[in-house]
């Protein structure tokens, strides 16, 4: 009898819709086809360029992270699977199938699949904690509808932090539990894929370059969308809406991010459609900008019919 398929990818996906839903309902389909109609030429080149630097940036911080945990993962192989991870998260449900499928890939190529995995969740987790570092220091700094909420999250990501370094210094040295071996090796695989010499700076500088082409493909969208505020007022705004796309619940990276756009513009005195149109523009952007990703997919699809395959 086959396993029982978990509901969560369907629940997830119902969210996102629901979310879209929701904005449908508040501001109609206006912002997204006008969000779409305003899309140029300059701004598709200007996204695929930055696109181009986050992913060759979000790899080499993949090859660090894996080699730290002992499998061979060269660069230019790193960028081919990150451009189809992309492309995947941008076109499937739930925002990360890409990545799980990078996770696995690599992971059958060198022979070791859950560490494969682990390389992968390593590396996410990696960014996500200097995205939102970066987060908490533009938003401390420039005006935001979510400014006065701060010293309150602030304590708790440093009362989080300190509680993680307390746990990891109370995971046993022994013990043949399942608990016990899944703690030390998170440990190990922080210490070696993370905090070692030889990756930390260059994990930290990758994952910098990369918050920061998000955040340049999210003002390019902006723009590109007819918001003229001032570059200090839009920041904060796509930072916040950046942060929701961490939400799994979306259909194709549309829902969270929309509905975020929508409350953060709205909030700053601009309106709700602006930021729906803007989200809009920046899904269709990265869209354009992982279509590389297409490619790699057909290369593996058909290795005998192409040359290059990126194995």
């Amino acid at each position: 009898m086959p396993p029982a398929r978990s509901p969560w990818p369907w629940v997830w996906t119902l969210g996102g819709l629901g979310v879209l839903a929701v904005l449908v309902w508040s501001v109609g389909t206006g912002p997204f086809l006008a969000g779409l109609r305003l899309i140029d030429a300059p701004a598709l080149a200007a996204a695929s360029a930055v696109g181009a630097v986050t992913t060759v940036c979000c790899a080499w911080r993949w090859s660090l992270v894996a080699g730290g945990l002992g499998i061979r993962l060269p660069l230019p192989v790193a960028v081919a699977h990150c451009y189809r991870a992309v492309f995947l998260n941008s076109t499937l449900p739930g925002g990360v199938l890409g990545d799980v499928h990078r996770a696995v890939r690599h992971g059958r190529d060198a022979g070791d699949v859950l560490r494969g995995v682990r390389a992968v969740v390593w590396e996410r987790t990696a960014g996500q904690v200097v995205q939102l570092v970066i987060a908490v220091a533009v938003l401390a700094v420039l005006p935001s509808p979510v400014r006065p909420y701060l010293p309150a999250v602030v304590a708790g990501l440093v009362a989080a932090g300190l509680g993680l370094v307390l746990l990891a210094r109370a995971v046993p040295r022994s013990g043949a539990s399942r608990w016990a071996r899944a703690a030390r090796t998170a440990v190990a695989d922080v210490r070696a894929g993370l905090l070692a010499r030889r990756t930390w700076l260059g994990v930290v500088l990758a994952s910098v370059v990369v918050v920061a082409g998000h955040l340049a493909t999210f003002l390019i969208a902006a723009r590109t969308a007819g918001a003229d505020a001032p570059l200090s007022r839009l920041l904060p705004l796509t930072l916040l809406a950046l942060l929701a796309m961490g939400v799994p619940a979306n259909v194709a990276g549309f829902g969270p991010r929309e509905g975020v756009a929508a409350w953060a513009f709205a909030a700053a005195g601009l309106t709700a459609a602006q930021g729906v149109a803007t989200a809009t523009v920046y899904g269709a952007l990265v869209l354009v900008a992982s279509l590389p990703g297409a490619a790699v997919l057909l290369v593996r699809r058909f290795p005998s019919r192409v040359s290059g395959d990126c194995r």
